[in-house]
């Protein structure tokens, strides 16, 4: 009888898998989308069109310190290096075809949804113009009122109703609502999981070496829809209550000193460099804002709940939102003290860091600290700048004990 997998063998069965059938796909006549990464899948698992997320794969390519070449071949062709580090890269591969953290096929259409920024709206549509390929685009409004209000809602189910339309003209083919109703039921399952499993690292120590939470949210991206990704995360859930249920910290060699969150992207070709960094000092990164920006849980049949929670995403909403989300945090996680990651290519989600990082500290009186970085371009990130900033926050941390 073979052993069970673990859920990081898994993760990494599926994540191979996911690169090697989109390179399959068209060569057996299938779509190929190239989608954001919070858009809404369902439309296309549906329709058996094939997605795939440049943000995940530019974030892979960075990860394996691949992306200076992509990028100084972008800001050759005239793309400002102030644009997103993540679109430098997916233009550029768009023309090269070719990297070390895997490949994908050029698309056949665009899927894009503005609830992570607007950036996304030109990116997506300069390679829908390059390639005179269709574009389906999902407006979602920014939340200035605290909660997504009935308008926006119905604004947002309206796009919905027409992107079903015209993936039908695309394919040729109906769309099959019995076959939407069970992918919408596995997608709420698998957002489920991933909140159930993040959630495990509130236990004191944390079973969770938060940088872990980086490497398991590719899948959350990229097969939030399949029951792979359901049963991955639901695997993992188990395997952090366990350690918990044992009293099992995040490392074998060292105790947990400090709990942190990390509010941003991360730095994905100093992944290593800040973990090391932070663990160096007994700093446990427990969590971050992410999980519930992957939190998309709606029942099934109900398109105006599916409308609204593609609009409520943590980016989309407004400051009042984010200041209460990240003091909630706070006090689920216990945490000793909040690293923000002042990230170059992420305006919206940064822009208002130091006013949040003011309401929360005067809130919870939790310390912080803000370093620069950039989520894929290297030259933005200083080493010596970061191992600072956290040696001051654990001084800061330290007094506050």
């Amino acid at each position: 009888m073979s052993e069970q997998k673990t859920s990081k063998e898994l993760l990494n069965e599926l994540l191979e898998t996911h690169y090697d059938n989109a390179m399959k796909v068209q060569s057996e006549g299938k779509l190929l989308a190239w989608c954001t990464s919070i858009s809404p899948q369902e439309l296309l698992e549906t329709m058996d069109i094939y997605a795939v997320y440049p943000e995940n794969h530019a974030a892979a390519i960075g990860a394996r310190k691949q992306a200076p070449d992509f990028i100084n071949y972008s800001e050759s062709n005239g793309y400002s290096s102030d644009l997103c580090s993540y679109a430098r890269v997916n233009l550029a591969y768009m023309d090269i075809l070719q990297s070390e953290a895997g490949n994908i096929p050029r698309p056949d259409l665009i899927f894009c949804c503005s609830n992570i920024c607007n950036t996304v709206l030109k990116w997506y549509e300069n390679i829908s113009k390059e390639l005179n390929i269709p574009l389906i685009v999902f407006d979602t409004p920014f939340n200035h009122q605290y909660e997504v209000n009935d308008q926006c809602t119905q604004y947002i189910k309206g796009q919905l109703l027409e992107a079903i339309g015209k993936l039908e003209q695309i394919t040729g083919r109906k769309f099959d609502h019995d076959r939407f109703r069970e992918v919408m039921k596995i997608s709420s399952e698998t957002s489920k999981w991933w909140k159930k499993a993040s959630l495990e690292a509130a236990a004191k120590p944390s079973p969770l070496n938060g940088f872990e939470l980086f490497n398991y949210m590719a899948a959350i991206v990229c097969a939030r829809g399949t029951v792979a990704g359901r049963d991955l995360y639901k695997l993992w859930y188990e395997e952090l209550r366990d350690k918990a249920a044992k009293g099992l910290g995040p490392w074998k060699d060292e105790d947990e000193k400090y709990r942190v969150m990390w509010d941003g992207i991360a730095c994905w070709p100093y992944l290593g460099l800040t973990y090391k960094t932070l663990k160096k000092y007994g700093i446990n990164m427990v969590t971050s804002t992410y999980p519930d920006s992957w939190y998309i849980v709606y029942d099934v049949d109900d398109l105006d709940g599916m409308a609204r929670c593609y609009s409520s995403n943590y980016v989309n909403r407004n400051l009042s939102f984010g200041a209460d989300n990240i003091v909630d945090i706070v006090n689920k996680f216990s945490l000793d003290g909040i690293v923000f990651h002042s990230n170059r290519s992420c305006k919206l989600m940064d822009f208002r860091q130091f006013e949040i990082q003011r309401q929360v500290e005067a809130r919870t009186g939790v310390p912080s600290i803000i370093f620069d970085g950039d989520q894929t371009d290297p030259r933005a990130f200083n080493p010596s700048q970061f191992e600072n900033r956290i040696q001051a926050l654990v001084e800061m941390m330290e007094s506050r004990r």
